[in-house]
C-alpha cells in the first residue's frame, strides 16, 4: 500500500482491503482502498450415487458379454419400433429426392424460428399489440355483421365455404 506503517488490515463484506483505522462510509474514496476482482463460485462436485453407478457397470458389462458371445440379450430382441417409427421410415424410404425434402425442412424450421422471434418483437412494441387487438376485434365483428347476422348472408357464406371445400379435395 501506500503507507509504510504496519496497520491491520481486514477484508469487508464488499472484497475490498481498506486500513483498519478509516471509516467504511470513506472507504470508496480513501486512495488507500484496493478492490479485488470477485472469484467465480466453487465447482460443484456430482453427488456420489453408486446405485447409478453400479446400474452402469452392470450396463457395460452386459454389452461386453453380448460382444464376447454374440449373442443378442432378451432386450434387446424383443423390443420393437412404435408404428409411429414405422411409418415415418416407410415414408421417407419412399422419398425420392432426400436432399430437396430435408433442405424444405430446415428452410422450414428456420422459418418457423424466424416469424417467432419476429412476433415477439412486436409484442414488446407498447403500443402495436394492443392496436392489433382492436383491428382484430373489429374485423370480427364486420365479419359477424356482414356474413352471419342475416339468413342470406349466411346461405351465401355456407354455400362459398361448400365451393371451396370442393375446389380444395376435387370431389364432384
Amino acid at each position: 500500500m501506500a503507507s509504510t506503517s504496519s496497520t491491520p488490515l481486514s477484508i469487508s463484506s464488499s472484497s475490498s482491503l481498506i486500513d483498519a483505522r478509516v471509516s467504511r462510509q470513506s472507504a470508496a474514496t480513501s486512495p488507500q482502498c484496493v478492490s479485488l476482482p470477485t472469484l467465480p463460485p466453487p465447482l460443484v462436485q456430482p453427488q456420489n450415487r453408486p446405485w447409478k453407478a453400479a446400474a452402469y457397470c452392470r450396463k457395460i458389462a452386459r454389452n461386453v458379454m453380448t460382444m464376447a458371445t454374440g449373442e443378442v440379450p432378451v432386450q434387446v430382441a424383443s423390443t420393437e419400433l412404435p408404428e409411429i417409427v414405422m411409418t415415418v421410415q416407410e415414408a421417407w424410404d419412399r422419398v425420392e429426392d432426400k436432399y430437396a425434402v430435408s433442405s424444405l425442412v430446415v428452410a422450414g424450421g428456420v422459418a418457423l424460428w424466424g416469424s417467432a422471434g419476429f412476433i415477439s418483437a412486436i409484442e414488446r412494441l407498447p403500443l402495436i399489440p394492443g392496436v392489433l387487438e382492436l383491428v382484430g376485434i373489429g374485423y370480427t365483428g364486420w365479419f359477424a355483421y356482414k356474413n352471419l347476422v342475416f339468413k342470406p348472408d349466411r346461405e351465401a357464406l355456407i354455400a362459398k365455404i361448400k365451393d371451396t371445400y370442393k375446389e380444395v379435395t376435387g370431389s364432384s
